[in-house]
Parts: structure tokens; C-alpha cells; sequence
């Protein structure tokens, strides 16, 4: 029983000083609303919504040729015979799964949206990251959180 008092005493004491001897100063950032403020992202993100818009715009034009070629589809349906139909199915089929394959390829995931939003972005982080470090090191912070959660 005295060993054990003994032991947890003396490994308080250790947790004690070594706490004490280990206090960190820590900072907090916002490095969106940085970057936010910063005319390089803005611009980049002005592209990014360009460039995605045009993309949903193809994707659009895609599915309403889809749309189409089904609604032809239904309404001759009752005219074609079993080996037409089957090929106009297989018509359709292919073209939904290109669709899909076609907005996967760009809005998926590591797409190329994905792909140029960081070819554009990531000189404005790199920039802002190393602000950080240099304010962390003049100020000797060992932790920085950023609020963003970039």
C-alpha cells in the first residue's frame, strides 16, 4: 500500500513538472477570410465558378439530348419491333452511362474541377502559409489552429 502511494506520488510529481516545464503558447488563424481578402483568390475562384458553369452547362446540354432521344424512344416504341427496341434501350443506356461518366470526370471526385481548383488556389495558401510560419516563429507559437479547417 505505501509502494503504491509512493509511486503515484512520485509520478504526480513528475506530471506536475513536467507540465509546467512543457507550457506552449498556441495561436488561432482564419486562413479563409484571409485568403478572402486577398485579390489573387477571388480571381481564382472567379474562374473556378466560370469554368464550373460552362462544365454544368455541357453536362445540361448532354442530359437534354438524352431527354430527347428517350422521349423519341417512348413515343415510336409501339411502331418498333423486339430487335429495334433493344437497340434503341442499349442507345439510351450507353448515352445515360456517358452522361454520368462525363459529369464524374469533372465534378467527381479528383476531377478536373477538383484538379484546377488546386492548380489555382494552392500559390494563395503556399503565400499565406508561409506568413503563418514567419509570424509563428517571430512570435514563438508552437501550435497554430486554423478556424477555416483548411
Amino acid at each position: 500500500m505505501k509502494k503504491t502511494f509512493a509511486a503515484l506520488a512520485s509520478l504526480l510529481v513528475l506530471l506536475i513538472t513536467v507540465g509546467s516545464a512543457s507550457a506552449q503558447k498556441f495561436g488561432y488563424i482564419d486562413s479563409e477570410f484571409i485568403m478572402g481578402k486577398m485579390p489573387e483568390y477571388a480571381q481564382a475562384q472567379t474562374e473556378i465558378n466560370n469554368l464550373s458553369q460552362n462544365w454544368q452547362k455541357d453536362i445540361e446540354a448532354q442530359k437534354k439530348d438524352l431527354d430527347k432521344l428517350y422521349r423519341t424512344y417512348q413515343a415510336e416504341e409501339v411502331l418498333l419491333t423486339e430487335p429495334m427496341k433493344k437497340k434503341r434501350q442499349d442507345e439510351i443506356l450507353k448515352k445515360e452511362q456517358d452522361v454520368k461518366a462525363y459529369q464524374n470526370k469533372i465534378f467527381g471526385y479528383e476531377g478536373q474541377l477538383f484538379k484546377k481548383r488546386q492548380e489555382l488556389t494552392k500559390p494563395v495558401q503556399d503565400r499565406v502559409f508561409e506568413a503563418v510560419e514567419k509570424v509563428a516563429k517571430k512570435k514563438q507559437l508552437a501550435i497554430i489552429f486554423d478556424k477555416s479547417g483548411i
